[in-house]
C-alpha cells in the first residue's frame, strides 16, 4: 500500500465559484479519486488543521505528499516546510499541482524564485512528449481542456531531470507542465493544470497522470535518519589487503 497524505491549504468548498465545480473542495475531491485505488491509503491534510494537518505522526508515515496550494503559501511554517524538504531528501515523494509552484516547499527544493506568467481561462492542450514515461502511460498524444489557467513562460526552474508534458495554449503560450526532478532519495513531480473554479480534476485524463505520478513517486523505502556523509577508515583496497594478510 501507498500511503498518500493530500494537503490543501483550504477545503476551498467556502467559494461559491468552486464549489459550484468541487461541492466539498478539491481536497476532498483527489481524496476520493486516490482512495477508490485499491493501492492507495489515503489521509486528508489542510492548513487550518491542528499542525497544518501534518503533524510528525501523520509525515513520518507518509510516502507521496500531494500539495495543492493557491494563495496561502506563507502561513506554513518554515518549520513544517524544513521537515517536509528533510523527507523529501530521505525518499518521499512531492507531487506539486497548479499554483502550489509559488509554495514554499517547492521553491526550498527547487532554490528558485519558481515564477512564471499567467492570466485567467484559456485552452490548453497538453503535448504528452514522453511517451514512455511511467507517469505518461494510458495517455494518448495530448489532452484538450476546454478551460485553464495559463501559466506560461519563463518558468524560472531549474532544467527538470524530465519535462513530460509541454502545455500550449490558445494565445500561443507554452509552458513546461510536467516536469520531474530527482531531490536526494526522493522524487517531486510538478504537474500545472488544476485552477480551483475549473472542472480539471474531473477530466479522466488528468486522473490517469495523478494516480500515475503517485506510483512513479513511491519510495521502495525511506531512510530513518537525514542523510550524511560518513568518515570512511579505509579504501576497499586496504580493507581487502587486511582480510588476506
Amino acid at each position: 500500500m501507498i500511503n498518500l497524505t493530500v494537503w490543501n491549504e483550504d477545503g476551498c468548498a467556502q467559494n461559491e465559484e468552486v464549489a459550484k465545480v468541487y461541492p466539498d473542495g478539491i481536497n476532498a475531491y483527489l481524496a476520493e479519486m486516490f482512495g477508490a485505488e485499491s493501492d492507495m491509503n489515503v489521509t486528508k491534510a489542510c492548513l487550518d488543521d491542528p499542525e497544518c494537518g501534518l503533524p510528525d505522526e501523520v509525515l513520518e508515515n507518509t510516502d507521496v505528499l500531494i500539495w495543492w496550494g493557491h494563495c496561502k503559501h506563507e502561513r506554513v511554517p518554515d518549520e513544517l516546510v524544513a521537515k517536509i524538504h528533510d523527507r523529501v531528501l530521505r525518499g518521499m515523494g512531492l507531487i506539486v499541482l497548479h499554483s502550489g509552484h509559488y509554495s514554499k516547499i517547492f521553491k526550498s527544493l527547487m532554490g528558485t524564485t519558481c515564477s512564471l506568467s499567467w492570466r485567467d481561462g484559456d485552452r490548453e492542450r497538453l503535448w504528452n512528449i514522453a511517451p514512455n514515461h511511467q507517469i505518461t502511460q494510458g495517455i494518448g498524444d495530448n489532452i484538450v481542456l476546454d478551460v485553464e489557467e495559463m501559466y506560461g513562460e519563463r518558468f524560472d526552474i531549474p532544467e527538470p531531470d524530465e519535462t513530460i508534458f509541454l502545455g500550449w495554449f490558445s494565445g500561443g503560450e507554452v509552458f513546461r507542465s510536467g516536469c520531474c526532478w530527482n531531490r536526494g532519495l526522493g522524487k517531486v513531480f510538478y504537474f500545472q493544470p488544476g485552477h480551483e473554479s475549473n472542472p480539471t480534476y474531473k477530466n479522466k485524463d488528468i486522473q490517469t497522470v495523478l494516480k500515475n505520478a503517485v506510483r512513479w513517486a513511491a519510495p521502495y523505502s525511506i531512510r530513518k535518519e537525514p542523510i550524511d556523509a560518513p568518515h570512511v577508515p579505509v579504501s576497499p583496497e586496504e580493507e581487502y589487503a587486511k582480510s588476506k594478510a
